[in-house]
């Protein structure tokens, strides 16, 4: 009989220590729980602690109670002023009430599936509203309280609170930013060339201002040397004049000297010129009295003839030296 209730106890004791165990369960701080009997919900624990419930009649559904966040695709919207943005975008949100949430959606995976459409829907509302620069200015902070307010006003039935949107980054599309690259270049080169023919007009100002100043140079130096050139020339004529009036013969001799030196004195030089030319008059009147001891008798003269190789044309007809 003893050992028999022995077993009994025992037995009374494990199922007793079992269905404690099934009949209590903790909540973390940051869950909320949602407990089920058959499958139906039946109580909302928001509260962290140990708490009881029905032993194998009811079982518990954890919900996170902190804050959650969801990356979004970027998604191409186009603005009040008709440009167009890809926008790259993200919320926060928390659950507010899980047993709507569990109603609606029933879990996180298909809630994200919801939520995703619902801020492609209000950034779309929003952003076509609003220019560019209203996007980009301190207004942006406006925008995205609108957009979150949207937002929440469509997630009331998920019991789902989205806490933040912020827009991450906005970027023009490809084929737009391309363009406005090549404007830009095309700005850019308007400007260089701008400035380059600016430059050239400068320094095309700046060669003819010196070349107009070198023109006056070389003009005022040419003149002062003509001056000087003509002061020396006159300077020479003058000594030249007063030279001849002392000395008229030999004057007369000496420029007759310079005249067969610059005349006669290339080889390949011709003359065909009479032997009585004044030009040689210095070879023909060798001595005016020939019967004067030491002078010389002038020579019959030849007619004229062709003197090669520079030699004058009296040369056949100069008289021969008499020595006394």
């Amino acid at each position: 009989m003893n050992r028999q209730l022995t077993i009994a106890l025992g037995v009374a004791a494990l199922i007793l220590l079992f269905l404690a165990s099934s009949a209590l369960y903790t909540v973390h701080q940051t869950q909320q729980a949602l407990v089920l009997q058959f499958g139906n919900p039946v109580r909302v624990i928001k509260e962290p602690g140990l708490k009881v419930k029905l032993p194998l009649i009811q079982q518990v559904e954890y919900f996170e109670r902190r804050v959650l966040g969801l990356d979004v695709p970027p998604v191409e919207v186009i603005l009040g002023d008709q440009r167009r943005l890809v926008v790259d975008s993200f919320a926060r949100y928390r659950i507010a009430d899980p047993l709507r949430f569990r109603q609606s959606v029933g879990s996180e995976s298909a809630f994200i599936a919801r939520l995703e459409p619902i801020l492609y829907s209000s950034l779309r509302s929003v952003l076509g509203e609003v220019s560019l620069f209203e996007l980009l200015s301190k207004d942006r902070d406006k925008l995205m309280a609108r957009i979150r307010d949207s937002t929440n006003t469509e997630l009331q039935r998920f019991g789902v609170q989205v806490v933040d949107v912020r827009i991450k980054r906005a970027d023009l599309p490809k084929e737009n930013s391309e363009a406005i690259f090549r404007r830009m270049r095309a700005e850019r080169l308007r400007e260089a060339n701008e400035l380059r023919a600016q430059g050239a007009e400068v320094a095309q100002r700046i060669r003819a201002r010196a070349d107009r100043e070198r023109t006056v140079l070389v003009a005022q130096a040419k003149r002062d040397s003509e001056v000087l050139r003509g002061e020396g020339d006159s300077e020479a004529i003058r000594i030249f004049a007063e030279a001849f009036g002392k000395d008229p013969e030999f004057f007369a001799f000496y420029r007759s000297m310079q005249a067969y030196r610059a005349s006669l004195g290339d080889e390949q030089t011709d003359f065909v010129l009479s032997p009585r030319s004044e030009f040689f008059r210095f070879f023909n009147r060798l001595g005016l009295d020939t019967n004067a001891p030491g002078k010389v008798e002038e020579a019959p003269v030849t007619p004229s003839a062709s003197v090669p190789g520079g030699a004058p044309a009296a040369a056949a007809s100069t008289p021969n030296a008499v020595a006394d």
